[in-house]
């Protein structure tokens, strides 16, 4: 007669999660790898608003600066910002340099505002504002006009 060997514990109605959590934590690396990578080089194309101007401090200095498309560059210090009008000018980015860096040396809170000309290069632009930084500005913003 065959004795069938009793079992201890009873079929078992639970399901061994083990494997889905490896899937789960091999995805996640993956993911976390890839997405990166995934987010660079995104083409944007910038919204055209007209946005309000900002309140400014009445006591602060204001150096408006100018980009040409040509190159040169020229500025404007007073205590509003000023488009119209030109204090000073320089041709290259060291004299540009120097004379800034005398003015912010005079008043540390000197706010910066650079606006260029649309057919002035971005290169030119962005060389501008690190021999800004380098002369010692630490308040700087852009000017742009509102859409017509």
């Amino acid at each position: 007669m065959l004795v069938r060997p009793q079992r201890k514990h009873g079929p078992k109605a639970e399901m061994n999660v083990v494997p889905y959590i490896d899937v789960m934590l091999v995805l996640l690396v993956i993911f976390m790898v890839t997405a990166p990578m995934l987010t660079q080089g995104v083409k944007v194309e910038l919204p055209k608003i007209a946005s309000e101007a900002l309140a400014s401090d009445t006591r602060q200095q204001i150096l408006t600066l100018s980009v040409k498309a040509e190159g040169g560059y020229y500025w404007n210090l007073g205590g509003e910002l000023d488009t119209q009008h030109q204090t000073d000018s320089a041709v290259a980015l060291d004299d540009m340099r120097a004379k800034v860096e005398q003015i912010v040396a005079q008043r540390p809170d000197t706010q910066v505002y650079i606006r260029a000309d649309k057919d002035a290069g971005y290169g030119r632009v962005v060389a501008a504002m690190a021999v800004l930084q380098q002369g010692g500005v630490s308040h700087l913003g852009l000017v742009t006009e509102a859409p017509q």
